[in-house]
């Protein structure tokens, strides 16, 4: 069998065992699939793909006219140089073809790109049965990978992390291997001058998860941190989060810290409150609503929750001021903390 697991695919890569058959780079992950074939490419051609006769063929093509791949596999190039033909999107109507090229490829490399594959799929068992044959399979990063593709990158740059920055990251990126790249890419180069990254520059530039902007704006405010609200605030609107759903997470989030309040109250520190909370608040934010347990009363957590409502009712009055009254709030609400 030359079915190799999901952890095996980056040590092949980097010396392969074969140079010429049918390899397959399939899964759920299309910017690792897209990926792994064009580092395979390279690994094929020893780091030089210009050296190389590669011809890239669309499946929807292949399947118009079968006969093409074989033509192609088979084709002399007229310059020399290593025979590769990749195909985009391939399926199991290759499998006709493949079969005849299966044992005697003629020195080409077939590179195919396809989608998530079951173990009964016929292109995929038909690249796992062969012997000049390899399936690379590519799915999303976990923790320990995508940390590691982090920490790679931003180590290659000689770019410093805040601690927090590499949890953020992790909740945001992850389920497309060309979108981490880009990303990471983008923080490479905002901080190639400071060499630093903060959370706050994460959520700036990276942050289109609507829930990491939101938490953003919460503990901007109830924390007394004007300028991270503003921050905050302009990423959320300029990416069309509605400020009515700002305003009902503003009154979820005030509720929860009144009703945390009366544990403290209690004599109970913050900290064990959060601690005793199901399911808990993510690691990342314990520290900000240990403060603003601190800083807020039980007194002022019900002035602001009116402060909110008043919003709110104005909001649904006035629809074409509802950020207007948003940003007034919430600005009160933080002025409210930083004042404590």
């Amino acid at each position: 069998m030359s079915a190799l697991k999901a952890h095996e695919v980056a040590r092949f890569l980097a010396r392969p065992d074969l140079s010429e058959g049918i390899f397959l780079a399939y899964g759920p992950d299309t910017g690792l699939v897209r990926e792994t074939a064009q580092r395979l490419i390279r690994a094929l051609t020893n780091n030089d793909p210009e050296s190389a006769s590669v011809t890239v063929l669309d499946g929807a093509e292949v399947d118009a006219d079968p006969s093409i791949l074989a033509v192609e596999a088979k084709t002399i190039s007229l310059f020399g140089g290593k025979r590769i033909v990749r195909v985009r999107g391939a399926s199991k109507s290759l499998v006709v073809t493949l079969t005849e090229l299966r044992d005697d490829p003629g020195g080409a490399a077939i590179v195919l790109e396809a989608g998530n594959l079951t173990p009964k799929d016929a292109l995929r068992a038909l690249v796992e049965a062969a012997k000049l044959g390899r399936a690379l399979p590519c799915y999303p990063d976990n923790d320990e990978t995508l940390t590691a593709l982090i920490r790679e990158t931003f180590n290659q740059q000689g770019i410093r992390a805040d601690g927090d920055v590499i949890a953020t990251l992790r909740e945001i990126l992850g389920n497309d291997r060309e979108i981490t790249r880009r990303e990471l890419e983008k923080l490479s180069l905002y901080a190639a001058a400071s060499k630093s990254l903060t959370r706050e520059d994460v959520l700036l530039l990276c942050a289109d998860n609507g829930a990491l902007v939101i938490d953003a704006i919460l503990d901007a405010t109830a924390g007394g941190h004007p300028e991270k609200l503003e921050l905050a605030l302009n990423r959320a609107l300029s990416s069309a989060v509605d400020p009515q759903r700002l305003l009902a997470m503003a009154t979820i989030h005030f509720g929860n810290l009144r009703r945390w309040r009366v544990d403290v109250d209690a004599g109970k520190s913050p900290r064990a409150v959060l601690d005793g909370l199901r399911p808990k608040p993510h690691f990342s934010r314990v520290s900000a609503l240990e403060q603003q347990l601190r800083l807020w009363t039980d007194s002022a957590l019900a002035a602001a929750a009116d402060r909110i409502l008043q919003a709110t009712a104005d909001s649904r009055r006035r629809p074409a001021l509802a950020e207007t009254s948003l940003r007034r709030a919430l600005l009160a609400l933080c002025l409210m903390a930083a004042s404590h």
